[in-house]
């Protein structure tokens, strides 16, 4: 059986620096999201679609994510091309079970409570339908890479220090919380938090992706591969 590397450490800066950011993802962000495309359409003197407001938005965060974390990137960089082999693999023993358990994950969710479909994957079909391109440019490159980075490198990177299982907690505990917040916020219906189950599973088997490679270009790998599933079952 093949022994798991440690994940790239991470530096003071990166830790400080990418908290800080990290909270401002999580919780800010998404909040100023509305009124930042407003004021950018008053200044600029004509309405920003949501699909280029969303592409800039993430191409933002994803200059901001390669700057703060470039050492960890470095690091995870040369892991990947040290054994390219075993990061590739995991990717795809991932996505096998990926799919296994989210689909049981989903059957659990759905006893908890009564919402149809994974949410993230109503979003991506939505969005696909209305602006492919656009769509495909955030969910299969431009958010993996930071989600990954912030939730693997810097969370779960962060914690297996002090101890492996917080590691696993609080990374998919908090993965599934930036996915359902803003749902149970705009709808006004905290039963959307339930639905926080559905994500857990995922959480758990991009954690391990990172964890078994070494490097997050596995799980950047496996989350932009099941992106890209989903927004071409969207698009059938």
């Amino acid at each position: 059986m093949a022994k798991k590397r440690p994940s790239p450490g991470l530096t003071n800066l990166e830790r400080f620096g990418g908290g800080i950011f990290f909270v401002f993802y999580l919780l800010l962000l998404p909040l100023m999201a509305g009124p930042a495309r407003h004021l950018a359409g008053e200044l600029l003197g004509r309405r920003i679609s949501g699909e280029l407001y969303g592409a800039v938005y993430y191409y933002g965060l994803f200059a901001v994510t390669a700057i703060l974390f470039h050492r960890l990137l470095g690091t995870s960089t040369r892991r990947f091309l040290d054994e390219p082999a075993r990061a590739l693999k995991t990717a795809g023993v991932g996505i096998v079970a990926y799919y296994g358990l989210s689909e049981l994950a989903a059957r659990l969710g759905s006893v908890f409570v009564d919402r149809s479909g994974n949410l993230n994957d109503a979003v991506i079909s939505a969005r696909t339908g209305s602006a492919p391109r656009m769509t495909l440019l955030i969910v299969v490159f431009l958010a993996p890479f930071v989600e990954e980075t912030l939730f693997r490198g810097l969370v779960f990177g962060g914690l297996k220090e002090k101890s492996r299982l917080l590691a696993y907690a609080a990374s998919c505990a908090l993965f599934a919380l930036v996915h359902v917040w803003q749902f149970a916020l705009a709808n006004r219906d905290p039963a959307y938090f339930l639905a926080m189950v559905q994500y857990l599973i995922p959480g758990l088997v991009l954690a391990w992706a990172y964890e078994h490679s070494g490097t997050l270009w596995a799980s950047i790998g496996l989350h932009a591969g099941v992106n890209a599933l989903s927004a071409l079952a969207g698009s059938l």
